[in-house]
């Protein structure tokens, strides 16, 4: 019996900032405009984000332009089916995640956004996460145990 193989094509991409980790996948969508992932079915242009649509998990405006700006740079807004996988860190860290792997998977799709995309500073990984608890601190990072004043 042979192997089942799969037809769908997507770029892929992996997006993180401070504890969060965001998996970015691009469907190229066919003439029917919409592309079934599992049981799921994502309509050209719509971006999902853990099996709800953006809007609801994201739904000021802010966050709007921050996730649609590297789309937006690149005029990709409906070219694709986006899926994407969150986990991990806090609502900001898990934004700062998805944008940073719509601009990764945006460079897998076409080596030439790189420049532009570089160039707004969307392809760096920000390396901030938080501070490790040390031994002897009473419970925090950097607070130091009171010392006797006699």
């Amino acid at each position: 019996m042979a192997k089942k193989t799969k037809n769908i094509q997507y770029y892929e991409a992996v997006g993180r900032h401070k504890e969060a980790v965001a998996r970015v996948r691009f469907y190229l969508v066919g003439k029917t405009n919409e592309v079934t992932v599992g049981n799921q079915k994502i309509k050209k242009g719509e971006i999902m984000v853990n099996k709800k649509p953006i809007t609801s998990v994201f739904p000021a405006a802010v966050e709007r332009h921050r996730y649609g700006y590297p789309l937006a740079l690149t005029d990709s807004e409906d070219r694709f089916a986006v899926s994407i996988h969150v986990s991990g860190g806090g609502r900001v860290g898990q934004l700062g995640a998805i944008v940073h792997g719509l601009a990764r998977a945006l460079e897998r799709v076409d080596a030439s956004y790189r420049a532009t995309l570089k160039k707004e500073k969307l392809l760096t990984r920000d390396p901030r996460t938080r501070e490790r608890r040390k031994v002897g601190t009473g419970g925090k990072a950097r607070r130091a145990k009171q010392s006797p004043k006699r």
